[in-house]
């Protein structure tokens, strides 16, 4: 996991190669360094510098040899070739953020991380996202230490996976701790057949009634004069 890429800048070293570069190679490596930590394609810069394919390819290749430059991979556009100045570092629209490591999306970690997430979230019955990144940066599960939005990320996903389910405290039982309101995470909890639990409304007739909206006590539709509430009552 330390193969997540910072995004920063560093800072210049003093370096003697670029003293002695040609005139043509001084103008490829300022074309290069001007762009910063967002690369520019092989062919922006013969446009930018002018010079031709053989003059551009052989700079290149003494620049990476001086470690001036190094080549990068843009998640956008993989068939092309970016180089960058060695000072800086991809930025997250070159790298594809943090779940890319080298323009790949990084499976095995995601999912390290969603599993780790998930225990955390069934260990706590329901948990906000500070939670479970506190959780995850205390534990060293990760190796860098990852933000609120890349966990809120993966808890996202989570959802999307139908694993755990967003909902809102109500500030009672095992809301108590967390403020009314507050987004929280819970876990889908499964029965011995590894179906998902019925939950108590959708165990009577209200919980599927399509006029529950209409329902009031002393209304034409309520729970003393619906006979399907009563049955169930019965039973």
């Amino acid at each position: 996991m330390s193969r997540f890429q910072g995004q920063k800048r560093k800072q210049p070293e003093s370096n003697s190669s670029a003293q002695s570069l040609t005139e043509h190679e001084q103008a490829l490596y300022n074309a290069i360094r001007s762009k910063q930590d967002m690369g520019i394609w092989t062919r922006d810069m013969k446009r930018e510098t002018n010079l031709p394919d053989t003059v551009v390819n052989k700079s290149l290749k003494v620049l990476q040899a001086k470690n001036l430059i190094k080549e990068v991979v843009n998640i956008q556009n993989k068939g092309r070739k970016y180089y960058m100045a060695t000072e800086f570092e991809p930025s997250k629209e070159i790298t594809g953020g943090t779940w890319y490591v080298e323009g790949n999306l990084d499976t095995m970690f995601i999912g390290v991380l969603k599993d780790q997430c998930k225990k955390q979230i069934e260990k706590l019955k329901v948990a906000t996202v500070e939670a479970v990144t506190d959780f995850i940066n205390r534990t060293g599960v990760s190796t860098v230490h990852l933000t609120k939005q890349q966990i809120e990320e993966i808890l996202k996903a989570l959802v999307l996976d139908n694993k755990v389910t967003e909902v809102k405290s109500n500030g009672m039982g095992e809301f108590a701790s967390i403020p009314v309101g507050k987004v929280c995470y819970k876990s889908i909890g499964k029965g011995s057949s590894g179906d998902p639990k019925i939950g108590a409304m959708a165990s009577i007739p209200c919980g599927v009634c399509p006029r529950i909206k209409h329902c009031t006590p002393n209304g034409i539709i309520s729970p003393q004069t619906c006979v399907y509430y009563g049955k169930w009552l019965e039973f």
